[in-house]
């Protein structure tokens, strides 16, 4: 069982901190993960191909301890047993800052610290690392750890992903003030998201998250910031604004093309290893958020071959062996670079119904791959896309589109598990597909020589100068 403890932070607010030991005396290398989903709780990626039930937080820090390393897991600020106001991101470079400080004054530490966590908790390892804490030496960022969240992971280059407002209503639910009061729980508990989604924009007081006016104030911060300011180089949000003075920690960056984090994992890889700090490592996979051990998204199976667990037995030995290879000097035969490039299966259903499409690992020295060129391509009137660029004269390329009425993804970079629209909610989310789905406006490939009226401005469209880029084989851009 472990020890809990109220770490204080510089300003007073102790954030709990669970503490697994090894047997033996010590002093023992440490592992630790911030996380804002509870330190008690199981995450759902916990599992392996071959054990599809999570493991435990006491089952994992097992696997850890059983090697001679400290586990530590702590709630973030504001979060279950943690005190403090919840300011989403913001606060986790200095706390996390200060919670390596503390550790490496306990006795059973002996002052080398590792991080790992997912998404969220890969975020607050990136926070803590730009600060450069004495004792940090390896990380291990899983999905996340926000380059430039403008760019990508709470909008992408600009645009709000409302995935941050479904996620603050569901946190809010759970969140230490809902839970100490019933009244606060109630109300939350009673708004229907899906019907909110009908009755855009959202303005403060006019929200689902008015019961939990803390939540509500950081969503709408996010959600007004439209240009790329000040607000986006905040630490926590911007690491490749700290790539010059981040840890020196050896890094694993990994993320999957269907995640909102390639761009993340492969601009901090090539950031932090262009300003000279640790040895950095980078892995791309074919998954959804989190799920590596996984070969089938939606209808396509990515082959026997797309599990992470396929080449690396499973995700705790491969981070206990990178842990062992940085603490302990151990060896570890990686390549800097691992890339799943999709593709090359028949196309054709297989016996359970799924698109055999295939795929397959390949190394590489570096990142962007050495043997590959960026190489543009045009999109054309025809729909087609070719290095040639179209001509003057050529007809635009034209669909209906209405910004208040967007089209929902059915695909793509995507963080949640399984169908979203249940229960209740389900009539008014068949609604607002519906009608996202039978919206008319124009939206131009041309927008300059557009001979139809367009009710979106030019200014909020897309660039049309800048034409996509392959940068590997068969594999979408990051």
């Amino acid at each position: 069982m472990p020890t809990t403890h109220m770490v204080a932070m510089r300003d007073g607010v102790r954030l709990a901190t669970d503490v697994y030991l090894p047997d033996g005396a010590g002093p023992f290398p440490v592992v630790m993960e911030r996380t804002p989903y509870g330190r008690h709780e199981t995450s759902r990626a916990e599992l392996t191909a071959a054990n599809r039930t999570p493991a435990t937080r006491a089952e994992l820090a097992a696997r850890f301890t059983a090697d001679g390393y400290a586990v530590v897991y702590q709630d973030t600020r504001g979060r279950y047993g943690s005190e403090g106001r919840f300011v989403k991101y913001l606060s986790d470079g200095e706390d996390g800052f200060d919670t390596c400080a503390w550790l490496r004054a306990q006795q059973w530490c002996d002052g080398r610290i590792c991080t790992m966590g997912l998404s969220y908790a890969a975020h607050t390892q990136a926070a803590l690392g730009c600060l450069d804490p004495p004792g940090v030496v390896a990380q291990v960022l899983d999905c996340g750890g926000f380059a430039n969240s403008w760019k990508s992971g709470i909008r992408q280059s600009g645009a709000f992903e409302l995935k941050q407002a479904t996620w603050a209503f569901k946190n809010a639910l759970v969140s230490p003030e809902a839970e100490a009061d019933p009244v606060l729980k109630a109300a939350l508990a009673a708004e229907d998201i899906c019907e909110w989604f009908t009755r855009m924009p959202w303005k403060p007081g006019h929200s689902p998250l008015r019961h939990h006016p803390d939540y509500e104030a950081y969503l709408f911060d996010q959600w007004t910031h439209g240009a790329f300011d000040e607000f986006w180089q905040q630490l926590g949000i911007y690491t490749e604004g700290w790539h010059a003075r981040y840890s020196r920690a050896a890094c694993v960056h990994m993320s999957s093309w269907w995640d909102p984090y390639p761009l993340t994992a492969t601009s901090n890889y090539t950031g932090l290893k262009r300003a000279g700090r640790g040895p950095q490592r980078l892995i791309l996979g074919p998954w959804k958020h989190g799920d590596r051990s996984d070969r089938v998204f939606g209808d396509v199976d990515f082959g026997l071959d797309a599990p992470l667990d396929s080449w690396a037995g499973d995700w705790p030995s491969y981070r206990l062996r990178f842990f062992n290879h940085v603490v302990k000097g151990a060896p570890l035969d990686e390549p800097a670079v691992r890339v799943f490039v999709m593709g090359g299966g028949s196309g054709r259903r297989n016996a359970a119904g799924h698109l055999d499409h295939g795929g397959h690992w390949i190394t590489a020295s570096d990142w962007p791959l050495p043997q590959v060129e960026p190489t543009p391509f045009h999109l054309h009137s025809d729909g087609r896309l070719d290095r040639a660029a179209p001509t003057d004269t050529a007809a635009p390329l034209a669909f209906d589109f209405d910004p208040a009425h967007p089209v929902p993804t059915i695909g793509g970079a995507m963080r949640g598990r399984g169908t979203r629209w249940r229960g209740r909610n389900s009539s008014a989310a068949s609604r607002l597909i519906c009608r996202w789905r039978h919206a008319p406006t124009c939206w131009c490939s041309r927008p300059g020589r557009c001979r139809r009226r367009c009710r979106l401005p030019v200014r909020s469209r897309p660039s049309c100068g800048s034409p996509p880029t392959a940068r590997t084989p068969t594999s979408p851009p990051s």
